[in-house]
């Protein structure tokens, strides 16, 4: 069970990391669309787990390493947006959000 606290951490995170996305996705991934959608933070809020929907045509694998490797811009970035609002910024965990794939993926086998 999360506190008041680290819910309001999470919502503010995804709120920032969303935006932050929609600006690099345009530069860096072109034809790819990228969603946060969930984050779960710490008790102690020093990590935070964002969990990405990745949307387009190529790989998604590839796209989720270049994520990994700008994770120290990608955290930069949010320290500027949420400084003033948080002590400590949390290390950013990436993980792919598959729920939509298992989602289709029921729908499939209910269909046939």
């Amino acid at each position: 069970m999360e506190s008041k606290r680290q819910q309001k951490i999470s919502r503010l995170i995804q709120k920032e990391l969303g935006e932050i996305f929609q600006l690099i996705a345009r530069d860096n991934f072109p034809g790819f669309l990228i969603t946060v959608t969930r984050v779960n933070v710490t008790p102690d809020l020093s990590l935070a787990k964002v969990f990405l929907s990745l949307f387009g045509a190529g790989n998604r694998d590839e796209i989720f390493a270049k994520i990994n490797s700008h994770k120290k811009e990608i955290r930069h970035q949010l320290a500027l947006r949420v400084g003033k609002q948080m002590r400590i910024i949390p290390e950013l965990v990436f993980n792919i959000d598959d729920s939509l794939d298992y989602i289709e993926n029921i729908e499939n086998l209910l269909k046939s």
